[in-house]
């Protein structure tokens, strides 16, 4: 079994175009969406759902006005401001709980003397278990202002994992979220090889060496293209030269091609259409030898 996973030091590098790529170049592997916060692999797939499942994390407070006083105990003890404090049309000062500034502390659940407080588990979202036609995708959707994004990476890519070994399929092919945060870590510890996905500006050469120390530090194998190359070939060679200093290994560019985005306009990946970087992805995809 193989885990291949393809990260970014930032969005917009193509990582997600690579990882779609791949997915059809492969022999029909088990394909997981960890970009949890900004999934868009599904755009290309049109994935068929055959398993929906909540998402739940972290602790939300929620005020119960039956049985709350008005001491405003909660809204004193309260460090995030969560708290909001309101009068109706009795003149009685009543609160409540803004649900995207609560931090689940339970700092206002201790300190309430009516014990008014419910502390709920949070509702952070939904994963999701699908087919394409590349083969059956595990992905997911975070809630609007919710956290916890590493803790669903890692439910999906456990659940991307058990298919694997139940289907017997040899690769896990992994679209990784940008940058070196929790995540990125969820994403990639365990694996087989980590693909880096750079482009050629002073930004991208930045990235570089802070995903690599990431990788360092995990002791994952990793490996770095430089997309759209061509548009800064100075900056793209000193990318693939603090690569190797790095000790990752570089492998073949991929060439800027507008037919990238004409193929996303189509639902396609670009191995699916005549685009000349195709051939640029395919003898990546070779070199990698997953």
């Amino acid at each position: 079994m193989k885990e291949l996973v393809i990260i970014s030091g930032k969005g917009g590098t193509g990582k997600t175009s690579v990882s779609a790529a791949f997915a059809v170049l492969a022999n029909h592997p088990v394909i997981a969406d960890c970009d949890v916060d900004a999934a868009d692999l599904h755009l290309v797939f049109a994935p068929k759902i055959v398993e929906r499942h909540e998402f739940r994390a972290g602790y939300e407070a929620e005020i119960d006005p039956t049985k709350c006083w008005g001491c405003g105990a909660c809204y004193r003890h309260c460090r995030f401001d969560a708290v909001r404090e309101e009068n109706g049309s009795t003149n009685i000062t009543t609160y409540r709980i803004d649900p995207f500034a609560c931090e689940g502390c339970g700092v206002c659940v201790r300190f309430c003397p009516a014990q008014a407080i419910d502390f709920q588990e949070r509702s952070c979202g939904e994963w999701f278990v699908s087919e394409t036609r590349c083969g059956p995708m595990v992905h997911a959707r975070l809630g609007i202002a919710a956290e916890n994004s590493g803790k669903l990476v890692s439910v999906v890519r456990r659940e991307a994992r058990r298919i694997l070994e139940k289907t017997g399929r040899s690769l896990l092919l992994v679209d990784g979220p940008p940058g070196i945060g929790c995540p990125v870590i969820a994403s990639v510890t365990g694996a087989s090889l980590v693909l880096v996905v750079a482009e050629p500006t002073v930004s991208g050469e930045h990235d570089i060496k802070r995903v690599f120390s990431l990788t360092r530090h995990f002791r994952v194998s990793a490996a770095v293209c430089v997309n759209k190359w061509d548009l800064n070939p100075q900056i793209a060679e000193r990318i693939e030269h603090a690569s190797r200093q790095l000790g990752a290994q570089v492998v073949s560019r991929i060439r800027y091609d507008p037919a990238v985005t004409a193929a996303q306009i189509e639902g396609k990946t670009v191995i699916e259409t005549d685009a000349p970087c195709a051939e640029d992805i395919k003898r990546l995809w070779q070199e990698l030898g997953m």
